[in-house]
């Protein structure tokens, strides 16, 4: 039963199942629209991959990685009332692959050494943020060689300088909300 604070997956083992999450002004899930269009530009990429989510929120882009094949997710928040609704999601799918972090984004960045395939990106809207979370990103290295980056944000927010860095693959705008791939 879908309602203002679920979403459904949208492709893979769980397709058509709901995610559902706090009644949060943190919590802005992607749009079906957006997930839809952005997991078409990773339908090549997704199996057996390794995501982060950070900034995770509703939790809508790593389950729906996972539901189509990627072999690992780690979500990161820093609200507590946020984790624990991912963890009860979590418990609900028996997504055994997924792992849910309470913590600072840029603090787990700073003490990660692991490499991933697909970093999800999707901070507050109209904050520093982005450009916090993507010096940082850059300088610890988090991205695989081949890795994608998607990084969403306000369509009226300008890209940050580190993003000219890495070569974009994809981009697009839907209504207040520009989205895209980013590679090294």
């Amino acid at each position: 039963m879908a309602n203002k604070n679920s979403l459904r997956i949208i492709g893979g083992v769980w397709r058509s199942r709901h995610i559902h999450f706090i009644n949060s002004k943190k919590i802005r899930p992607t749009p079906d629209r957006v997930r839809e269009t952005l997991f078409n530009w990773l339908a090549n990429y997704v199996e057996g991959s390794t995501c982060l989510d950070l900034y995770a929120g509703s939790g809508a882009l790593a389950f729906e990685a996972i539901s189509r094949g990627a072999k690992h997710a780690i979500l990161v928040d820093e609200d507590a009332k946020i984790v624990a609704q991912l963890k009860k999601q979590k418990e609900i799918f028996q997504a055994h692959t997924i792992e849910i972090k309470l913590q600072n984004a840029l603090k787990f960045i700073q003490a990660d050494t692991k490499q991933y395939d697909i970093i999800f990106l999707d901070p507050p809207f109209n904050s520093d943020l982005l450009e916090k979370t993507m010096s940082l990103l850059i300088e610890k290295q988090l991205l695989s060689l081949k890795g994608l980056l998607y990084v969403e944000s306000a369509a009226s927010q300008s890209v940050p300088k580190l993003l000219k860095t890495l070569s974009c693959v994809r981009e697009k705008i839907s209504g207040e909300v520009r989205y895209a791939l980013y590679s090294h």
